[in-house]
């Protein structure tokens, strides 16, 4: 068999730059040559151990093990190899720039025949392997091109992107509301920009990092408040006349930050949560029905925003290449995995490039 470099994940702390098995093409797949691909937030929970997956299979079987595995969803590639049928049912040619969405669907469930197919019960498979050189693409997989006018970093980009591009609509925010963005990493910054196309009468981001803050203000927020260094409930009852805001997008990951929410949203406000936690938040859940009737939305993945996604980004109303922060090659992974919450260093985006 033929082999190609990726990184293989063994468990929390464990990731490691090693030789594997090239994929092989069959009928309907197509294989992708990587050219960037991105660490997701999902990624670092699975690195620093506790992460609710893990937790949720552990709970589900006591025998559950960890199997060493390759990981990475966010990414684009180069198509090199199409097996029979995979050109008429993606529209893809060999030399087209791709990426892909994360699962395939079995199109038959009870949620994709009503088009909500990122929440199929039966998914047919994952796409999670663009730690590598090459990845495949199976059959059925929904594809996308990526103009060439985009460059490849950016476009490993679209894939949280989509993320929050999803976030925002689900928020549905208009041209009146106040929207808070809690936690400026990748999808917080991604929501930010998106709800900007939506031209809201006031935006405001929340993060623990001063230069994350100032970034959010390049990236269209009129306010960005440190929580650590000032009271941000007082700041944001101010800028509303004491009724505070329309939506709250929670993605730090703090369930103080959901607290926060409650108390800043407005009536009939909208708290939409796009995050994972560690911790069981403690949440006044009187606020919700007794006192301002407020709406609770969850997010997951980015279903049909790809393609706007990346009319945005060839269009330059999306700037990814400044959440780009950071590139390391494969072997560096160990670093790449701890850049970011490294003291003096703000980080948003880290991209691993095979070598």
């Amino acid at each position: 068999m033929e082999k190609m470099q990726a990184i293989v994940v063994y468990g929390p702390g464990d990731f490691r730059h090693e030789e594997v098995e090239k994929p092989v093409v069959g009928p309907g797949d197509v294989l992708l040559k990587i050219e960037a691909t991105g660490i997701c937030g999902s990624d670092l929970h699975v690195y620093r151990g506790g992460d609710p997956w893990t937790a949720r299979a552990k709970a589900a079987n006591k025998d559950f093990k960890f199997r060493p595995n390759v990981r990475g969803h966010e990414y684009c590639g180069t198509v090199v190899e199409m097996g029979k049928g995979a050109a008429e049912a993606t529209g893809l040619k060999i030399g087209d720039k791709a990426t892909a969405e994360l699962g395939i669907p079995c199109r038959k469930c009870f949620y994709c025949v009503r088009g909500l197919y990122h929440l199929c019960i039966n998914m047919v498979g994952f796409l999670g392997s663009s730690w590598a050189q090459y990845m495949k693409c199976p059959e059925g997989s929904i594809m996308w091109r990526v103009p060439e006018r985009i460059p490849a970093k950016e476009a490993a980009l679209i894939e949280p992107l989509a993320c929050s591009a999803h976030g925002v609509e689900r928020a549905r925010i208009g041209p009146e509301d106040t929207v808070v963005v809690s936690g400026l990493g990748t999808i917080g910054m991604g929501m930010l920009q998106m709800a900007r196309l939506r031209h809201p009468y006031r935006l405001i981001g929340l993060d623990i990092d001063e230069n994350l803050c100032a970034i959010a203000k390049e990236l269209g927020a009129d306010y960005a408040f440190n929580p650590k260094t000032m009271d941000v409930r007082e700041a944001i009852m101010e800028l509303t006349g004491g009724i505070g805001c329309c939506a709250f997008l929670e993605t730090s990951g703090a369930t103080s930050s959901l607290e926060l929410a409650f108390e800043v949203l407005r009536k009939r406000g909208r708290l939409m949560v796009y995050a994972a936690y560690h911790d069981s938040a403690s949440l006044n859940f009187t606020m919700v029905g007794e006192f301002k009737e407020l709406e609770i939305i969850g997010g997951h993945w980015g279903p049909f925003k790809y393609p706007s996604v990346i009319q945005f980004l060839e269009r330059g109303l999306v700037n990814a290449k400044r959440m780009i922060t950071d590139e390391f090659p494969f072997s560096r992974i160990k670093e790449a995995m701890e850049v970011k919450g490294k003291p003096g260093h703000t980080a948003i985006k880290t991209l691993l490039i095979p070598e």
